[in-house]
């Protein structure tokens, strides 16, 4: 891991309470530091998932699975197959 990866790491702490995420953050640079950490820390590399275990591990930080899979995708985080059956991590 990077410096700039730990500091990111690091840096997330403050958007979590009691290891929920409190609330997604708007500005775009804190939620690439939200994804990166999510990403490095839910997701193993070369394993294949289910939409169902993404939303599971997803939601164990955060009731609205949905909205961070879909920016851990949209973000180049997440690679979805184009049926939708599955997904690896990217980075």
């Amino acid at each position: 891991m990077s410096d700039n990866d730990q500091s990111s790491s690091r840096g997330v702490s403050d958007l979590f309470s009691r290891g929920r995420l409190v609330a997604i953050p708007r500005k775009a640079r804190r939620r690439e530091q939200l994804l990166v950490h999510l990403t490095q820390t839910l997701f193993e590399h070369d394993r294949e998932y289910t939409e169902r275990e993404i939303n599971e591990a997803l939601h164990t930080v955060h009731e609205d699975s949905a909205a961070l899979r879909r920016y851990l995708v949209g973000g180049g985080f997440l690679t979805r197959t184009r049926d939708g059956a599955s997904y690896r991590r990217a980075r």
